[in-house]
């Protein structure tokens, strides 16, 4: 969505200021054209210079420069972008922003800007929460500003709490939804899951053999999460549970964090009974020990003895363990066999060999509506990637796909789920129609018989 935009960008004097840098490099690998307007403060904290390096494009920070007198115009600015984000924002630039006080380029800029404007605040935690911030915050919301809310955590103070700004993936990707609405809005269309509520699974699932070892697999979460976003954004009322992640989603979607597969078995059969959806993106592990050690496991009190034998190290070679695995259970044949027909349930599977085959035979035994294959074979895919390479398999046929990103996967996806689920709705509306026919036909036969006798 990013791709040949135009964005300003401008950058105040705050410790964050470093993750400008980041947000540049994001912007510009999305195809974005960044300019960048930094306030005096600023260039504290970062130097023009690595600034202009990564935008290709001189850093503008006074009204006219002063070697030769050229004029940097903000009106021309203001016409030029296509958005315009300021990140970090301290609290003192969010107070001249919100009351028009023009002492410096970007915020002239701001005031002259004609595109949507974003604000990522970010400065200590009692400057947050004071109520002069907070008030600034609303006004700036109230002239149809974009906030995006800082984050929790630990600051440069030494407190920890809310008032760190967001991190720059989240914040490009605020922008990316901004414009994907745009152009969805441009196109005519409607959001088409509204009041719709959808479940969706996410990342690995660990399972325990001591209090410091499990066995997991390499899933991020990252397609579970675009699927989630994709889905918000559409209307829906989402539920995501999601394994052990570092990822972040949006306020809007409703999160279940758990760690087991026994954990996520218990949160999706519950919200599977009010959702007219799910989509089972996690990769859970179909094992789990029989048993979990209270303690950590040592490497010498297991087996026997230590033999005499010696090791390529010269110690006494230790015995091995012997771990034994249990079946997990199983939750999309659960969901599948709770599955009414109101519902659209979704399955992925991801293969190493025979990839049609094995999903072709899941997507029966699991009572699928539709199944996403994922191959290993596809280099650059799946665990850990930012994009993916799926086919779409269902009873009518499969589709392939090329290699996208993930979240231009996860709308592939989705525009399948609403297709599955406008024909649900179109097949119970002609089933309405059939019976109202047939009690419409039966009245008149009964009418004519009660008239002949």
């Amino acid at each position: 969505m990013l791709q040949g935009k135009k964005i300003v960008l401008g950058i105040t004097g705050s410790i964050a200021a470093y993750k400008a840098c980041l947000i540049i490099r994001g912007l510009v690998k999305a195809g974005a054209e960044v300019q960048v307007v930094i306030t005096p403060a600023g260039k504290e904290f970062i130097t023009p210079i690595t600034l202009s390096a990564l935008t290709h494009k001189p850093v503008i920070s006074e009204f006219f420069a002063q070697r030769d007198g050229t004029w940097n115009s903000h009106v021309d600015l203001g016409l030029w972008a296509d958005a315009m984000l300021i990140a970090p924002c301290t609290a003192s630039t969010l107070g001249k922003m919100a009351n028009g006080i023009a002492d410096n380029m970007l915020i002239t800029t701001y005031l002259s800007m004609k595109a949507p404007v974003f604000i990522a605040p970010a400065m200590d935690l009692d400057m947050y929460k004071h109520p002069s911030t907070q008030e600034n915050m609303e006004r700036l919301k109230g002239y149809g500003n974009i906030i995006i809310e800082p984050a929790s955590g630990f600051l440069a103070s030494g407190l920890e709490g809310k008032g760190r700004m967001e991190e720059p993936e989240i914040i490009i990707e605020k922008l990316n939804e901004f414009f994907r609405g745009e152009r969805e809005e441009g196109r005519g269309k409607r959001i088409n899951l509204k009041g719709k509520k959808v479940l969706i699974t996410a990342g690995p699932t660990y399972e325990k053999i001591d209090p410091v070892r499990f066995i997991g697999n390499y899933s991020s979460g990252k397609m579970g999460f675009a699927l989630a976003e994709e889905c918000a954004q559409r209307g829906a009322e989402v539920t995501l549970v999601a394994g052990p992640v570092s990822l972040k989603c949006s306020e809007a979607i409703h999160r279940i964090d758990v760690e087991s597969c026994e954990e996520m078995y218990q949160a999706a059969t519950e919200a599977f009974k009010s959702s007219d959806a799910a989509i089972l993106c996690a990769a859970v592990a179909d094992f789990r020990p029989e048993t979990q050690a209270k303690e950590k496991i040592k490497r010498e009190s297991q087996g026997e003895a230590p033999s005499k034998k010696r090791g390529s190290s010269g110690d006494p070679e230790d015995k091995g363990i012997t771990l034994r695995l249990v079946p997990n259970p199983d939750i999309a044949a659960a969901l599948g066999k709770m599955k009414t027909e109101k519902q659209v349930l979704v399955g992925f599977a991801l293969e190493t060999n025979d990839e049609e085959v094995n999903a072709k035979k899941k997507l029966e035994k699991k009572n699928l509506d539709f199944i996403v294959l994922n191959s290993l074979q596809n280099k650059g895919t799946c665990f850990q990637s930012d994009e993916n390479q799926i086919s779409i398999i269902s009873k009518e046929g499969q589709r392939d796909y090329e290699k996208k990103s993930k979240q231009e996967v996860a709308r592939d996806i989705v525009e399948e789920l609403e297709r599955r689920m406008k024909e649900e709705g179109r097949g119970k509306m002609e089933e309405g129609r059939g019976k109202r026919e047939e009690g419409r036909r039966k009245r008149e036969e009964g009418r004519r018989k009660r008239e002949e006798g």
